[in-house]
């Protein structure tokens, strides 16, 4: 027998794939398929990483595939079309719909109608040629299946045709020109740059943090579960709005202090539906007579959308719900000794009477003494109105139908690290110990370290949704999802503490300090790099790890690109609540068939700003590893996977030609 074809289970196996390859010719032409696949380029892979709801900065860049398609358009336009008109065009592509409206009134306040024929026409063309430049890499198959079904055999047509073929070119002119004139025109245009979109990148992986600071993580969110390629590597403010979900009273004040803090509640009310008038009716009650003047949001400079009223409203909430996050985080703590988190029961330490902070011996002055709702003698203790509050919140969180559909597309498209084409994601880090090795992390009463870790804590993250979940397992599982949010051995937090309640209210900035994990301290090491790839079985001559998580100081001089190459830390500040820090708008990352490319982004405007004036997000390329020569399917994880694939046909033939298993004849 042919060594491929080993006992009787390899047999069963082989009987099985007969059942879709019935014949020696389905099974030769399969193989000839897939042959072809193995040698076309590899498709485009993006990495986006801490989007933390800015969801026009997002969306854009999505749009314009990190610069992706600019830089197509410009190598097939560069020496035909003006700089303005490749804007143009780009615009067109990225906002098809908007574009169009303004370029048909821009027509008609020019008395210029009669000349729209021709901007349809010559615009038809351009991005046909975008199209077929876009879909190059990819099987007739897989470009169809992208097609949009109304247009689906015109635009197949027109990308395998060649209009400078004579023979070609009237059959070519006259299918647009019928798009023309019956009025097709404008949802041919918005077809065409749909499926530009959607093959710039084969695949969109985002490594954490969807959720707070910015307003639109919902948008974001019926985005990306539209997606026809994303995975997702789970951040700490993902986890924190996955514990709220699940139902985690702690997760859910974090998740409330947050959004008020940045002023911040679109994605609350519009986006999920959550009921903010029992907590602004307890604040404006309870905080009447105070300022709160520490605890007004953080808003742009420019900001015009609150007003002094409703800012006061704000930092009346966000107070509120502070002291309540502090209460039930003791609770917790008490609930969960094995945490180790005693020196955050930070309440206890107040001497209200004085006004003090008193802790191991030291007194610290507190920035506010104002706390109503603080009973020294039992300072854990929810009042009665609070416990209400808490039950109300805790409900809506529960019922929000909206907010549940996206944790479960969290879920189904997520996990806490990934492994492709010998890079390896995750949001934040991997537990370690002085020396560099992979640190043993208790979860639930057994030790783990890294891969292990990571895949223990994802499957207990998934337990809390389970319906069979035992109920103290889940009901471990739901208060687990606090301690990923700020647990010293979280690999999505991975300090010493989290040092909110010391931000808040002590004035000795000393005590604000939240050391860092050892990750954080070596992660430039290439040696250590290398421990945590062979940990986790990546392997390859060009591998890397790729996370985000803390902010790049790129004003400081701080670069991406670290531990020789193997290290590429890309969330660079997409949140506009980091661009002072780091000094630029973000990092997102491309791996195409000819190797890495990191891009710099300038802070983005807006979408509007984009339609009417084309402007686009400013970047900068970095060429982090190029290729010696251009990679191909069979060089990526898809490729190993088909070589199998056609390593098992090459076992069918085998065997229908030496008559081990029969042909089947169809009827």
């Amino acid at each position: 027998m042919n060594p491929a074809i080993s006992p009787e289970a390899d047999i069963r196996v082989l009987q099985l794939l007969a059942k879709s390859f019935p014949s020696v010719a389905a099974a030769s032409t399969e193989i000839i398929n897939l042959e072809a696949i193995l040698n076309l380029p590899k498709g485009t892979e993006h990495f986006m990483a801490d989007i933390h709801g800015e969801y026009e900065a997002f969306l854009h860049i999505l749009k314009n595939a990190s610069g992706n398609i600019k830089r197509k358009v410009r190598e097939l336009f560069d020496t035909t079309l003006s700089a303005d008109e490749i804007r143009e065009l780009c615009t067109l592509i990225y906002y098809p719909e908007q574009k169009l409206e303004i370029i048909k009134s821009q027509f008609e306040a020019a008395a210029t109608a009669d000349a729209l024929p021709t901007f349809y026409a010559t615009s038809l063309q351009h991005l046909i040629r975008v199209c077929q430049s876009v879909s190059s890499k990819y099987t007739r198959s897989k470009v169809r299946k992208a097609l949009p079904p109304e247009f689906a055999y015109i635009i197949e047509e027109l990308l395998h045709e060649s209009p400078s073929d004579d023979d070609k070119q009237a059959y070519f002119d006259r299918i647009i020109a019928s798009i023309i004139e019956t009025d097709r025109a404008d949802a041919f245009i918005i077809a065409l740059a749909t499926v530009i979109q959607r093959l710039a990148v084969d695949e969109l992986h985002i490594l954490g943090d969807i959720f707070d600071r910015g307003p639109g993580a919902h948008i974001i969110m019926d985005r990306l579960c539209q997606h026809h390629a994303f995975d997702i590597q789970w951040g700490n403010h993902d986890a924190l709005w996955m514990g709220a979900a699940a139902g985690n009273d702690c997760c859910i004040a974090n998740v409330l202090r947050l959004s008020l803090r940045y002023g911040n509640m679109q994605t609350l009310e519009d986006g999920y539906g959550i009921n903010l008038v029992p907590l602004a009716t307890f604040a404006m009650e309870t905080y009447a007579s105070d300022p709160c003047d520490l605890f007004g949001p953080r808003l742009d400079k420019d900001d015009t959308t609150h007003n002094e009223k409703t800012r006061r409203l704000i930092a009346q909430m966000h107070k509120a719900i502070s002291i309540i996050q502090f209460k039930l985080e003791a609770q917790m703590i008490l609930r969960r000794p094995e945490w180790h988190m005693e020196d955050r029961l930070v309440l206890q330490y107040i001497d209200k009477a004085r006004g003090l902070y008193v802790k191991d011996g030291h007194e610290y002055a507190m920035t506010d003494t104002f706390l109503p709702t603080l009973d020294p003698a039992h300072p854990f203790d929810l009042t009665p109105e609070e416990q209400e509050l808490v039950r109300q919140l805790h409900h809506s969180f529960r019922v929000s139908d909206k907010l549940q559909k996206h944790i479960k597309c969290l879920f189904t498209h997520g996990c806490m690290y990934a492994i492709h084409n010998g890079n390896l994601l995750f949001h934040a880090s991997v537990p370690l110990n002085a020396d560099g090795t992979l640190k043993d992390v208790d979860l639930n009463g057994h030790l783990y370290s890294g891969r292990e870790l990571l895949h223990q804590i994802g499957m207990t993250m998934r337990a809390a949704f389970n319906a069979d979940t035992p109920r103290d397992e889940k009901r471990f599982a739901r208060d687990y999802f606090w301690y990923l949010w700020c647990g010293q051995d979280s690999p999505l937090f991975d300090k010493a503490r989290m040092a909110t309640f010391e931000r808040y209210f002590l004035c000795d900035k000393a005590t604000h300090e939240e050391r860092k994990g050892y990750y954080y301290l070596l992660r430039d090491n290439a040696e250590v790099c290398d421990r945590i790839l062979d940990a986790f079985g990546v392997q390859g001559k060009h591998r890397h790890i790729i996370n985000g998580h803390v902010p790049v100081r790129v004003a400081g001089g701080e670069s991406p690109i670290k531990a020789d190459g193997r290290l590429m830390v890309i969330d660079g500040g997409l949140s506009k609540a980091y661009h002072n820090t780091t000094g630029i708008a973000g990092y997102t990352l491309v791996f195409h068939s000819r190797g890495f490319e990191l891009i710099q982004h300038e802070p983005f405007e807006s979408a509007d700003d984009a339609i009417r004036r084309g402007t686009d997000i400013v970047s900068s390329k970095q060429i982090v590893e190029l290729s010696g020569r251009r990679l191909r399917v069979r060089d990526t994880d898809k490729g190993q996977e088909l070589q199998a694939q056609i390593a098992e046909l090459r076992a069918l033939l085998y065997a229908y030609r030496h008559g081990i298993i029969k042909e089947q004849t169809r009827k």
